[in-house]
């Protein structure tokens, strides 16, 4: 920990959140006298106090140990480059618009990059009643199976959660254009893009 850079993410945090030196004291229950040490780089706030420190700033221990915050300010929540995080543990879906540290059941979780379906790997998708009318033939056995399929556009994304040994069937909002994720079990996770026909 570079008590520098950690003293000045305090600091920086601290006036985001509006606090004075003695509210954020009181906070985590330290003295205005050890916050004012650590901002101005002369001391570290004990390991022990991360966690209280990262709750009340609304942010991860990671980013208080490295003193950096990464915006990802040119990404500006861009639902086209929307990233999925799956848990290999619990199944858990968690999706971000940008690169996002995300830990589930005592994992760090990576987010997945998404390879184009081939031909055998396609859904099958139809327009009907207003909405796009999904299935698949793909095995859903407990071992081998589709845990989920989204859909995703310039604007929305929408989640349909699948369980083995059950038929694939979704149907998802119709519009122009879009794309479909879908996570497999085996072959992890895939596309394909869509468009309306005229």
């Amino acid at each position: 920990m570079d008590q520098i850079k950690t003293g000045m993410i305090i600091r920086q945090l601290r006036t985001e959140h509006h606090l004075t030196q003695a509210q954020l004291a009181e906070k985590i229950h330290v003295s205005d006298k050890a916050v004012s040490k650590w901002e101005r780089g002369s001391g570290c706030p004990d390991i022990s106090l991360l966690t209280a420190l990262a709750e009340v700033f609304d942010t991860d221990v990671r980013v208080l140990l490295s003193g950096e915050i990464h915006r990802k300010e040119s990404e500006k929540g861009n639902m086209k480059k929307l990233k999925f995080y799956i848990c290999s543990h619990c199944g858990n879906i968690i999706t971000a618009t940008s690169e996002a540290s995300v830990t589930c059941c005592g994992s760090l979780l990576t987010a997945q990059e998404p390879r184009e379906a081939a031909d055998t790997e396609r859904l099958q998708v139809s327009e009907a009643d207003g909405e796009w009318y999904v299935t698949s033939t793909h095995p859903m056995t407990k071992k081998h199976f589709i845990s989920f399929v989204a859909y995703v556009n310039d604007r929305i994304v929408t989640i349909c959660k699948q369980y083995p040994e059950w038929n694939l069937q979704a149907t998802f909002p119709l519009t122009y254009s879009g794309r479909f994720v879908w996570y497999c079990t085996e072959c992890g996770l895939l596309y394909q893009n869509i468009t309306k026909t005229k």
